[in-house]
């Protein structure tokens, strides 16, 4: 089935965001009947930053349940994809850097903001989570991640992300500082040297954490976070 391309930012957010949330079942982008974004790395680059950048005008007629289902949409490597795009080495680095970099404004604007004060971790169920919650916790899992070695601006762009993750520790919403555990924790194998000192200065500047977070913390020092 052919995909979209070559639609404006404005149809390109109302593909992305406008679907129904089902109460069971998969979302809608895992139909194998819907129609998927395909449109060119450049292009879905473009859209992807501006829509980061500056995410509440974009979305503000859509439900925060509609949110976190199409920022699935987007960066799920298992449906969309479509973050994928910054990857792709023959693009100009700095748009790939800035796209990467604006994912820091997602937590400031979106998940910080709205996302409850739970920790997904430990979640069993509590209805009282809010509907970003998931996809905030679930962001590095899904999220296109280390670049690829012959890319060979790998380095600026594992160290873009790792910025992102720094910068979420530093925000008072422990949905955020655990979504940047979280992800900091998968990315300890490849970059412990990194990954440690970012730990150990968020555990130094916060010493009133919770237990469950500190102990998180450490586990994602050691990467060991599922």
């Amino acid at each position: 089935m052919a995909g979209l391309k070559n639609i404006s930012f404005d149809a390109w957010v109302e593909h992305s965001f406008g679907h129904e949330v089902p109460l069971h079942g998969p979302a809608w982008h895992f139909d194998l009947d819907s129609v998927l974004w395909q449109g060119e790395p450049a292009e879905t680059v473009a859209h992807i930053t501006r829509l980061f950048e500056d995410p509440e005008p974009a979305l503000a007629y859509f439900s925060d349940a509609q949110i976190a289902q199409g920022l699935d949409y987007i960066i799920n490597n298992a449906a969309g994809d479509l973050l994928a795009s910054i990857r792709e080495p023959a693009l100009p680095l700095e748009a790939r850097l800035r796209c990467a970099r604006s994912i820091s404004t997602v937590y400031d604007r979106l998940f910080a903001p709205r996302c409850t004060p739970h920790l997904s971790h430990l979640n069993k169920g509590d209805m009282a989570v809010g509907p970003l919650n998931g996809v905030c916790y679930m962001w590095w899992d899904t999220v296109p991640g280390l670049a690829t070695p012959d890319d060979p601006n790998h380095k600026a762009m594992d160290d873009a992300m790792l910025d992102v993750m720094r910068h979420a520790l530093t925000l008072d919403s422990i949905a955020c500082q655990e979504s940047a555990l979280h992800g900091l924790g998968h990315w300890a194998f490849h970059h412990k040297a990194a990954v440690a000192p970012i730990v150990d200065a968020y555990l130094k500047a916060r010493p009133g954490l919770s237990p469950e977070l500190i102990a998180y913390a450490k586990a994602a020092k050691s990467g060991c976070v599922l």
